[in-house]
């Protein structure tokens, strides 16, 4: 069974790296053991995996159906390790969360540091990236939590979400904008040049639905940028940006403008795969998450636009 699990890293390597010397690199035996394994693998399977020529390395159809199953395998025997590795009283481990761009520079930085002081031997791992892409390597196995903005029509059925905030979109200047109301409506930000976050930001993607829906698309000053570097665009006088409100804390320089409601809401939340109950490494970090928001809560003040629901 072992020999099983390892030729299934070794196809997924190859896979992912579509090279035989660099995956075994990766995996640590030689090119030969490698190729060996593989065809091993593939005699036992009764198909071929790979579309061996020159340079040039390839899945073929039945290499394509078994990806996905030998990555879901080597995630659930990589939990089944994990929750062994807990039953020592969580000396040892490791979980893996994913969150946002603008909750890794703001909250998951602090609730990391909590979960450390507490459990200093258990490994963390932090994946940084749009909430589709989370929700997609949550249901694959490849995390154990992720924080998501919740989509305005359902989630997957395959997790559970656990609203945590509710945040409204504002918009960061280095100047006041001009208001009426102390508030800006969407269409104010027809005329004026943007910040615009890189392709698969959420919040660019409900800028640009809400700037379609009242009717024009918006002119960008500087676009493609990461959440720190819009921020710091902006802080330069290059434009403003609509942001979410958390991460405009500790930034003096930064003036904040209130949309006009109803605003861009979005509800933040806790998810993680139904069929598959929270480790105790990751239970302890959901737990260490929530003591801090409470905290958080009770401290005071929240940031511009912020709720919190836990």
């Amino acid at each position: 069974m072992e020999m099983q699990l390892q030729q299934l890293r070794y196809f997924v390597a190859v896979a992912e790296l579509r090279h035989f010397t660099q995956a075994a690199d990766l995996v640590g035996i030689s090119q030969p053991s490698l190729s060996k394994q593989i065809h091993t693998l593939e005699v036992d399977l009764g198909a071929p995996l790979f579309e061996r020529s020159r340079g040039n390395v390839t899945l073929t159809a039945a290499g394509q159906a078994l990806l996905p199953l030998a990555i879901r395998i080597l995630a659930d025997v990589d939990t089944a390790h994990r929750e062994v590795q807990d039953l020592v009283g969580l000396r040892r481990g490791r979980v893996r969360l994913g969150a946002p761009p603008s909750l890794c520079v703001s909250l998951v930085p602090r609730i990391l540091r909590r979960f450390h002081d507490a459990y200093p031997g258990v490994d963390l791992h932090i994946e940084e990236g749009g909430s589709q892409d989370l929700v997609r390597n949550l249901c694959q196995g490849e995390l154990d939590l992720a924080l998501i903005v919740l989509p305005e029509y359902g989630t997957d059925p395959g997790l559970v979400t656990e609203p945590l905030l509710r945040e409204n979109l504002v918009v960061a200047s280095v100047d006041p904008l001009p208001t009426l109301d102390g508030t800006l409506h969407i269409t104010d930000l027809r005329d004026r040049p943007l910040v615009m976050f890189r392709a698969g930001y959420d919040v660019r993607d409900a800028t640009m639905e809400a700037c379609r829906q009242a009717g024009f698309v918006p002119s960008f000053t500087v676009e493609g940028g990461e959440m720190d570097a819009v921020l710091s665009l902006v802080e330069a006088g290059l434009g403003a940006a609509v942001v979410p409100g958390i991460v405009v804390t500790g930034r003096p320089t930064l003036r904040v403008t209130h949309l006009a409601p109803p605003g861009l809401p979005r509800t933040i939340a806790l998810a993680h795969r139904r069929e598959a109950p929270l480790s105790h490494a990751a239970q302890a970090l959901r737990d260490s998450m929530l003591g801090h928001l409470q905290e958080v809560k009770e401290r005071g003040p929240l940031p511009p636009g912020v709720e919190l629901l836990c």
